[in-house]
């Protein structure tokens, strides 16, 4: 039995019979650009998703460390941005070999700190890129609380390190299982908990400091001469999927 639920009087006139919800939203593109840092894991990819649904445009940085991370963690990222890419539209994944300066942190700063300035390092390069390609915006994936490295105090002490850029976190209210279930309805769950470590997850110290003071971070960043010089080699050898 043909029932009708709604009719629109256009140029023609549409009759119908059920609804079917989707996701809603902005065109893709009606809101700017922005790059997205995806680790892999369940979060980022989330957030690349709720950005592009804000009318967005997006493009992702992934931050490869070869040995210490494989090739198929690479492959997984590949598989996430493949996924998101039928929501987004097609769009370049920057991979940033990054065991230079994983290893240059890891050597110089404070073991504690190391998940600090390893994100920190990481902004500064996804702006590099994402000034390149035209980027308003870069969006990281932290909930606020969920780890260490995302009490407000890392935050605050992270996002100095972006100069030019705002950085966005479409998830800072979520809760974990929250997050997992918008992943499941995008379809990016499965992918994202392939047992295969990023560099954050294989560089974590035993015990994070959870309360960095940003003047301290800043501080002792100042005196790591090399930095600056590893990123730019890191951004310029970066492969585009």
């Amino acid at each position: 039995m043909f029932i009708i639920r709604m009719i629109e009087i256009r140029n023609s006139v549409y009759i119908y019979s059920r609804l079917i919800k989707g996701f809603g939203g902005l065109p893709i593109g009606a809101s700017g650009k922005a790059t997205v840092l995806m680790s892999g894991g369940i979060d980022s990819s989330v957030a690349a998703f709720l950005t592009a649904k804000r009318g967005v445009e997006i493009e992702a940085v992934y931050f490869d460390s070869p040995p210490h991370t494989s090739e198929r963690a690479r492959q997984k990222v590949i598989d996430l941005a493949a996924k998101l890419s039928m929501y987004t539209g097609k769009f370049n994944l920057y991979i940033v070999p990054f065991t230079e300066v994983q290893l240059y942190l890891y050597n110089n700063v404070p073991p504690e700190k190391i998940t600090i300035f390893l994100k920190r390092a990481m902004l500064k390069s996804a702006e590099k890129i994402a000034l390149e390609n035209g980027s308003m915006a870069l969006v990281m994936g932290d909930s606020i609380g969920q780890v260490a490295s995302q009490t407000m105090q890392a935050i605050n002490s992270i996002n100095s390190a972006a100069k030019e850029l705002t950085v966005l976190r479409p998830l800072c209210g979520f809760d974990k299982q929250e997050i997992v279930d918008l992943a499941k309805k995008i379809d990016t769950f499965d992918i994202s908990i392939r047992p295969y470590e990023d560099c954050c997850t294989v560089f974590v110290p035993k015990h994070p400091e959870t309360k960095p003071k940003k003047s301290i971070v800043e501080k002792i960043e100042s005196r790591l001469d090399e930095l600056e010089l590893l990123i730019d080699k890191a951004c310029e050898n970066k492969k585009v999927v």
